[in-house]
């Protein structure tokens, strides 16, 4: 069986106070490297918030956040990223006045070599680096399925392509944890199942994902297991299967005709 010290993220006791409001508290569990681990409960039950005690945007309370091992629980917001986490927003963060390529592009800037003096000079090592991160914009864009649409305004997509576009962002710097919070929102189910097999694909190539989403066909069929909350508290914790016949999880989330149905 598999030990934290093999886990890619590993949470002991996080927890995260705003003045007397205990918003996530004393939350513990693993993810395994390649697994799609989902986030599930009912609004305000401190998803959002784990997702930012995880990626340094919030400081925890107490607690003990590990990346692959090393303690990240004080380390900095462009650190975290630095060191292989990212993710994609509920609101997305995408500038709609400028083309696909331009903001997957903004997604390598933590990492680009280019200087800021090269970028006021246009020096040759800057137009080097330019060349470069737009290769890998163009290639970032095919992964998720927008491939030839680099040249196109962000506005000019659809919420799907949207939803992709946002996902590139968050790849195009080659991270290890992919973290998606509600990617399927504004999303038909045909919408979906196509977003539902990138996540498998990138799954495939690489990629540990965590998830944060409230469409539960899509959470039943994607994830290797899946943690719930409910008023900042970890309730259970597993496979699709035994957590959707946890009658915790029924009462709190799913509703006591969910298992009747055919998941």
């Amino acid at each position: 069986m598999a030990s934290s010290n093999d886990a890619i993220l590993h949470l002991d006791q996080v927890t995260r106070r705003f003045g007397g409001l205990t918003a996530v508290n004393g939350v513990s569990f693993d993810v395994m490297p390649g697994e799609i681990f989902s986030i599930i409960g009912p609004n305000g039950a401190g998803k959002s918030t784990l997702f930012n005690l995880v990626t340094g945007v919030t400081p925890l309370s107490s607690g003990r956040v590990a990346f692959e091992g090393s303690d990240v629980s004080t380390v900095s917001v462009h650190k975290i990223a630095g060191m292989g986490i990212s993710r994609t927003f509920q609101s997305t963060q995408i500038l709609m006045d400028q083309s696909a390529a331009y903001n997957v592009m903004l997604g390598l800037q933590r990492e680009s070599r280019a200087t800021l003096v090269g970028a006021i000079f246009r020096s040759r090592g800057f137009r080097r680096e330019e060349r470069r991160c737009r290769a890998i914009a163009e290639e970032v864009l095919v992964r998720v399925g927008l491939g030839g649409a680099g040249e196109t305004g962000a506005a000019e997509l659809s919420t799907a392509n949207q939803q992709r576009l946002a996902i590139a962002m968050a790849i195009a710097s080659g991270p290890k944890l992919l973290l998606l919070d509600e990617p399927t929102g504004g999303l038909i189910e045909t919408e979906v199942d196509d977003l539902m097999h990138l996540i498998a694909t990138l799954r495939e190539g690489g990629l540990t994902v965590l998830l944060i989403e409230h469409k539960m066909r899509m959470v039943m069929s994607i994830s290797d297991r899946i943690a719930v909350l409910d008023h900042g508290e970890l309730i259970s914790i597993g496979p699709p299967k035994q957590v959707r016949n946890d009658p915790r999880v029924l009462e709190a989330y799913l509703g006591a005709n969910y298992v009747a149905e055919d998941h």
